[in-house]
């Protein structure tokens, strides 16, 4: 069984993805990307963090993402339990502009954005039902 429990946060100016609650800041970079899907930028971002940082001892990623004029201002970051080394948030801002990583994150979170596809911001226990309902779409059109 896959551990999915993950914590989304809304509120009227802010997405917040985090592990623990309440989600906190010990370390922190930010970087502005255009427009796209929060929820799916904030875990492909989460994704990479983790893998960037999973050696350091306690850490649990957060990423926060804000509306920015045309685009997102996204923090990314997390909790640490024990010392933060001297280096984390360089390596947090070496992930987050990244070329590369930025142009896949992009094109995942704009991916079905402009079509009829459910909105993925639905809550994430309703997922199972909304992937369903697109297989059988694509399983009916024959």
């Amino acid at each position: 069984m896959t551990r999915t429990s993950w914590h989304i946060t809304r509120t009227d100016s802010a997405f917040t993805l985090s592990r623990r609650l309440p989600a906190r800041f010990d370390v922190a970079a930010e970087t502005v990307l255009p427009a796209a899907d929060p929820l799916r930028l904030a875990h492909q971002i989460r994704q990479d963090l983790w893998r960037q940082l999973q050696r350091l001892r306690g850490f649990a990623p957060v990423v926060e993402i804000t509306a920015a004029g045309q685009g997102l201002r996204v923090r990314a970051g997390g909790q640490v339990a024990g010392r933060v080394p001297a280096n984390a948030a360089a390596q947090i801002t070496e992930v987050l502009e990244n070329p590369a990583r930025r142009a896949r994150w992009i094109r995942h979170a704009s991916r079905g954005q402009g079509t009829s596809l459910p909105d993925s911001r639905a809550d994430a226990k309703d997922s199972h039902r909304i992937a369903a309902k697109i297989d059988m779409k694509s399983e009916s059109a024959s």
